[in-house]
């Protein structure tokens, strides 16, 4: 694999995981009843099993994942995931929810014009 290569995979990982651990991508939408904080921290720790293993257990199966990708990815959104949390604790609720918000509007914005 070219050294390229593998530099797109960390930084792939490394922008997915500060996201995640930034707003808690996923189940932190669903979860309303609870702070931001809260939400996005359960939210990561309720996907992990569900997602992370039965369903690319499945893509394996099928031959529809790329193993050597995947762990490169998965090391550097380890680590993303960190920063991404760090920071959003650190944080005054209030801007993270703005920040949140605009996450979710440039993300519609995106899927509302795209094919």
């Amino acid at each position: 694999m070219a050294a390229s290569t593998v530099i797109i995979l960390i930084l792939i990982g490394l922008v997915a995981g500060i996201f995640s651990g930034l707003i808690g991508i996923g189940g932190a939408l669903i979860i309303i009843h609870m702070d931001q904080y809260s939400a996005q921290g359960t939210s990561l720790a309720i996907m992990l099993p569900p997602i992370g293993l039965l369903a690319a257990y499945n893509y394996f199966k099928a031959g529809a994942l790329n193993l050597q990708y995947a762990m490169i990815i998965a090391a550097a959104f380890f680590v993303g995931g960190y920063l991404g949390s760090k920071f959003a604790i650190a944080i005054p609720v209030y801007l993270l929810r703005k920040i949140f918000a605009i996450v979710l509007i440039a993300i519609a914005i995106k899927m509302l014009w795209s094919k």
